[in-house]
């Protein structure tokens, strides 16, 4: 049982995911095979694109991405200074060199084009932007940016999956490849998991041969006679996602649409109940659309107000978080050399992610937004 009066998230589950398991462990076959193949195929008519490829996490399909697009020793890829930082491990991780590009505003903390393509050299080769909190960063000018330039886009759209860049086109295939993470926090939620999204027949194909050892076939293939050796064309990595995760993904897609659009209604109502906080910042204020509301964010006035929420909050056993700590302060990336990104510290310094999840009722966000007003008028 939680120790929290009002968790920062929770999982959609039901008698579905349940039932979903007990398929796959009555199946008799628990890897790679025929839920993850239909998971694919659903996600791919989901996100109205031709190739998907489920992984083991999103983590590991940002690492696909970059191997796929032939990310090198030496190349510079840019990318947010406010991030979770597995966008910056798989760009060291292959010997290449993260660049790291300020937020627009504390308004809207998504990547800046301007400071972009200020920051743009001989050296690099693609941009990472990533989606804060489910909505869309400004994709017209960054697509753009990469056309001048010839630069490769890839979507982190961990935050986004079901935001809608246009009446064809979803979060994740707008640029050139695109990751999704399945954590237990995200809004299409298995605990583990990931699904890689291209348009690009070559990238996919580089995809579907790193994910298992650059192998030819798969055990699912040989299993159903489809084939009874295989060559290896390349040498690739373990990243496959096994049957119980994509079966649970199966039913929570179904359940994405509804859930996003219940994010969308007590963000609202968030909105509405702390339009009169002062001093604060709340995000994304009047973006109704493009987002898959994924977080709820606000902004203290300086940080010693929001250590002072989060600290009351807390005493009152509601759950809050910080998305995320600058990539720029971690002692791990010292040693590489930072453009300013003041916005972005700053963001990360004032910050605070507020309980948001499809489960939440109406009453539970009147508590925090009460809650939240308390502490911040009688600081004011």
């Amino acid at each position: 049982m939680s120790e929290w009066r009002i968790p920062l998230t929770d999982l959609n589950y039901g008698r579905e995911e349940e039932e979903a398991v007990l398929r796959v462990l009555r199946s008799g076959w628990i890897s790679m095979g025929p839920e993850v193949l239909a998971f694919e195929q659903e996600v791919a008519e989901f996100q109205g694109v031709k190739h998907v490829f489920a992984v083991a996490n999103g983590t590991v399909g940002l690492h696909l991405a970059l191997l796929a697009l032939r990310i090198d020793r030496g190349d510079e890829i840019i990318q947010p200074a406010l991030n979770f930082v597995a966008a910056a491990n798989m760009t060291v991780a292959i010997g290449a060199r993260p660049v790291f590009a300020d937020i627009i505003s504390l308004d809207e903390p998504t990547i800046d084009p301007t400071h972009v393509e200020q920051l743009i050299t001989a050296r690099t080769k693609a941009i990472i932007v990533m989606h804060y909190g489910g909505y869309l960063c400004h994709m017209r000018h960054l697509l753009e940016i990469c056309r001048k330039h010839k630069l490769h886009l890839i979507e982190d759209a961990c935050h986004a999956i079901g935001a809608a860049y246009d009446e064809t086109t979803m979060a994740g295939s707008i640029g050139d490849i695109g990751a999704f993470s399945f954590f237990s926090n995200k809004n299409l939620a298995t605990g583990e998991g990931g699904m890689v999204v291209t348009g690009r027949y070559d990238l996919a194909e580089r995809v579907r041969l790193l994910r298992s050892h650059g192998m030819s076939t798969l055990t699912w293939d040989r299993y159903k006679g489809y084939a009874n050796t295989y060559d290896v064309l390349v040498q690739g990595y373990n990243y496959r996602l096994d049957e119980i995760h994509a079966a649970l993904g199966r039913e929570q897609l179904r359940k994405l649409s509804p859930g996003n659009h219940r994010r969308a209604e007590l963000t609202r109502l968030y909105r509405k109940l702390l339009s009169n906080l002062p001093g604060w910042n709340i995000p994304f204020a009047n973006r109704n659309t493009s987002s898959a509301f994924h977080l709820m964010s606000v902004v203290a006035p300086h940080a010693t107000a929001r250590d002072n929420a989060v600290e009351s909050l807390r005493q009152q056993k509601i759950q809050t978080s910080l998305h995320y700590p600058c990539i720029t302060g971690f002692s791990g990336f010292s040693g590489y050399k930072q453009s300013l990104v003041p916005k972005s510290q700053a963001f990360a310094a004032r910050v605070i992610t507020l309980p948001l999840h499809p489960k939440m009722y109406d009453s539970a966000v009147e508590q925090v937004a009460s809650a939240l007003l308390r502490v911040a008028n009688s600081s004011s």
